[in-house]
């Protein structure tokens, strides 16, 4: 897999793992190149390539005098925008004309595992053209004077350079091949795609999608500083208190009827929470959906509609049981109002577990229409919608119905 030779491999190399692209590259670049070059092949291809970017000229063509094949990897890497498939390439070891023969391309092996893994042998044209694949089961137990073109397998499925991460794990998500090969337009073979380095790069946006909803930056990591780190979350929660007021606000709309009826105070933070989680389970599975490629052109209103039924079926099921309980603790005070209250809190409940459900699947949708990441703080978003929503139809139907 990597271009240095098994002695150079065991040399120290400075631990990138777990470093922003920034504070990587500045660790490369006081190390030495050949140990930089070994701490860089040890990271996935695309984080490797971040930090590479990164790189002064001089820093990495020393890197490319270290670990030639993989510097040369890494300059065609770079044309290719993050987040494809050209970002993961690693190079291609066993390469040969279709007229070599398996003789000679186990000879050639023996000097490449020197240096390297080999999973595959590929067969390609005098123009680069990817034109078969050769397993090691065909190199081991073939006749040695046969030819690779007679024994490659021909349909071979590969990789565009050019192809998101997630279409790519779509694509490949039944195949489960050690390695892809990716070829341009032209079917040009210009690198190697690790089942397992694609996978890692999905989960990691996966695992991101948590944090980003609420304001965390895919960038921030463990080894963050507090600095850096400060800087990425701050302005998400200056954004979360400008929607909380929005949410106040509807409460300082009603103050007269909260006034005159305080009982409505318990089940505010029932609502609002309720309506929340709905909210939520309806954005993660959007984001979801839009992460794996589920939610194709056309399906947004489906989904949309769906979310709203599904809210509006769960809302009413709570609502019932919300409203039994403000009928019971409204009677035991007392109060005239117990059934006009409990209807109240039944709509509202199924009315704004509505809305959350709309919302969470929109507002990421719409974020994607924007071009804007649909996980980013999108939470944040879904959360002031849904207070609103729940607050705002308590308070508003119990001054129409009790006031």
């Amino acid at each position: 897999m990597h271009d240095l030779p098994s002695l150079q491999r065991e040399a120290l190399a400075p631990d990138l793992s777990g470093l922003t692209p920034e504070a990587a590259a500045a660790r490369v670049q006081g190390a030495q190149p050949l140990h930089a070059a070994r701490a860089l092949l040890r990271l996935n291809p695309a984080a490797a390539q971040d930090v590479v970017d990164l790189l002064p000229e001089p820093a990495r063509r020393a890197l490319e005098d270290a670990a030639p094949a993989a510097g040369r990897q890494w300059a065609v890497n770079a044309r290719f925008a993050p987040g494809t498939v050209g970002r993961l390439m690693e190079p291609v070891r066993a390469c040969f004309a279709p007229h070599f023969t398996i003789g000679e391309a186990i000879a050639a092996l023996r000097a490449i595992l020197e240096e390297a893994s080999v999973t595959y042998c590929y067969v390609a044209d005098e123009a680069g053209k990817l034109r078969g694949v050769v397993t090691m089961r065909d190199l081991l137990f073939g006749d040695r004077a046969a030819r690779l073109d007679a024994v490659m397998i021909t349909d071979v499925f590969s990789l565009s350079p050019d192809l998101p991460f997630t279409e790519a794990m779509r694509r490949t998500a039944n195949r489960h091949y050690p390695v892809y090969p990716a070829c341009d337009a032209n079917g040009v073979l210009v690198g190697l795609v690790r089942g397992a380095a694609l996978f890692e790069v999905e989960a990691f946006e996966i695992t991101a999608q948590p944090g980003a909803m609420v304001g965390v930056e895919r960038e921030e990591r463990i080894a963050t500083s507090l600095v850096r780190a400060f800087r990425f979350r701050h302005p998400w929660l200056q954004l979360n208190l400008l929607t909380a007021f929005a949410a106040g606000g509807v409460v300082a709309l009603f103050q007269g009827t909260v006034d005159q009826l305080v009982i409505l105070a318990t089940f505010l933070p029932i609502l609002a929470g309720q309506s929340g989680n709905t909210g939520c389970q309806a954005l993660a599975v959007t984001v979801r959906g839009i992460t794996l490629g589920d939610v194709r052109a056309g399906a947004g209103k489906r989904l949309v509609s769906k979310e709203f039924a599904l809210g509006l079926a769960n809302g009413s099921l709570t609502g019932l049981l919300c409203g039994v309980a403000m009928y019971w603790l409204a009677s035991t005070q007392g109060s005239s109002h117990a059934l006009p209250l409990a209807l109240a809190v039944f709509l509202a409940m199924a009315g704004s577990c509505a809305v959350s459900g709309v919302s969470g699947a929109l507002v990421p949708l719409a974020l994607k229409r924007l071009g804007a990441d649909p996980a980013t703080a999108s939470s944040i978003i879904v959360t002031t919608a849904t207070d609103v929503a729940s607050m705002g139809l308590l308070l508003g139907l119990a001054t129409l119905l009790v006031l």
